[in-house]
């Protein structure tokens, strides 16, 4: 279970953030190490990419095994109103003419098996089936792990950073008490899966859409994947969603009763899978990184799912943070300031996707601002596609702040 030298880093977790952190300092020679608890593949929700991760995919050698797999292609995002009109699709390939602009619906349990196994590939040691039990201090500095594995064997391995890609169950983010929640976004989501629902044809089958409710409590997603399955799940405020309701599959029954296009979908279709819940939304830590250790992926925050952008987020974080820590490998620096040095942009990127899913909950109405501001139409589409660290974009910001401001918000 071990190598014959102290890594350079470890990694905590390997989903996409763990991933591609891993990956991309093994490139540059660092030894890596990757502890995961589970043995792939295990399931998990978040299949819908978007066409900025294509960047990320390309640096960590991903792209001919995108290219190869069985994933849906997808080009585009559709909205449907509280009344059942339907958006025009949002091309991608139309605002952008490349090929990072088609982009994949995918399954999560063989996608991380992908990145994990592209990882090792790459010269990461990585070890299924052990459980992180501590992070090791000395003074203010993180300098290892305390791992257990499945024989019961307890054991320390020291490095020189940390990295908690650990998702959702951070143990860094506990361990500091640094979750910030988002009141403004204090969302629930349940879902479950179809076989043999309605899908669109050709260029369109591969769409995501994004269905308001007709009471305009909340929103359904509809994501087609391989095998003839689509992912099918309700977004609403928590005590909406949770409070005095029956059970999660009654609840799921009358939103699609407060949704007829979702229900008319998946009118002839069989239902393969029970409704699941998650009731832990948008949060983020109040700082990614301290001395010897950095928080990337889940394990730093997660943004309400509306525009799809958790992978992308996750797969930037990595890279962000695998630079900032190569850069202070090779420096012999590990402080905060130099391997949490990504942070601020990091946010502000962040913040523009959450500027986005405020002004949908708010329903503000995005075919308007664009016959308003014909321009724009491209800029709102560079951020749907996660274009989110270009300034030039906060103009779309402006614009929205002085229509809001001569018009009460519409459908």
């Amino acid at each position: 279970m071990s190598v014959d030298q102290s890594p350079h880093v470890i990694v905590i977790g390997g989903g996409p953030a763990g991933a591609t952190v891993s990956t991309l300092l093994a490139q540059q020679g660092y030894q890596v190490e990757l502890f995961e608890r589970e043995r792939f593949p295990r399931y998990h929700i978040g299949e819908s990419l978007i066409p900025e991760t294509y960047w990320v995919l390309e640096r960590l050698g991903m792209l001919d095994k995108m290219k190869s797999s069985p994933f849906i292609q997808k080009h585009s995002v559709q909205f449907v109103s509280p009344s059942g009109k339907h958006s025009a699709p949002f091309y991608f390939h139309d605002n952008k003419p490349h090929e990072c602009s088609q982009t994949w619906q995918i399954r999560r349990s063989e996608f991380d098996v992908m990145m994990l196994k592209n990882a090792e590939e790459q010269g990461v040691v990585v070890h299924e089936g052990v459980r992180v039990l501590d992070v090791l201090f000395e003074g203010d500095q993180a300098v290892g792990v305390q791992i257990k594995d499945e024989t019961g064997s307890v054991k320390e391995v020291r490095a020189s950073v940390v990295v908690d890609a650990s998702g959702q169950s951070s143990m860094l983010i506990n361990k500091f008490k640094l979750r910030v929640p988002d009141a403004d976004l204090n969302k629930g989501a349940l879902w479950t899966y179809f076989k043999g629902a309605y899908r669109d044809q050709g260029k369109d089958e591969g769409a995501t859409i994004v269905l308001s409710l007709r009471d305009k409590q909340g929103w359904f997603w509809y994501i087609p994947m391989q095998d003839d399955i689509v992912s099918v799940g309700v977004v609403a405020e928590f005590d909406y969603l949770f409070k005095g309701r029956a059970n999660h599959k009654t609840t799921f029954a009358e939103e699609m009763e407060n949704c007829l296009t979702v229900k008319e979908r998946v009118s002839n279709a069989e239902q393969v899978a029970p409704v699941k819940a998650t009731k832990d939304y948008t949060y983020r830590a109040s700082q990614a990184a301290g001395d010897g250790w950095v928080l990337v992926g889940d394990a730093f925050g997660f943004l309400d799912p509306l525009y799809s952008s958790g992978v992308m987020l996750a797969l930037k974080s990595g890279e962000l943070a695998a630079d900032a820590i190569g850069e202070g490998l090779q420096k012999g620096d590990f402080s905060r300031a130099q391997i949490g040095k990504w942070e601020d942009g990091f946010v502000e990127g962040m913040n523009r996707m959450r500027r986005l899913v405020c002004e949908y909950y708010d329903g503000f109405n995005f075919g308007e601002f664009i016959r308003r501001f014909p321009h724009h139409r491209g800029s709102v589409t560079d951020l749907l596609i996660g274009d989110l660290f270009n300034k030039e974009l906060d103009q779309v910001f402006e614009d929205i702040d002085s229509m809001r401001v001569t018009k009460a918000p519409s459908e």
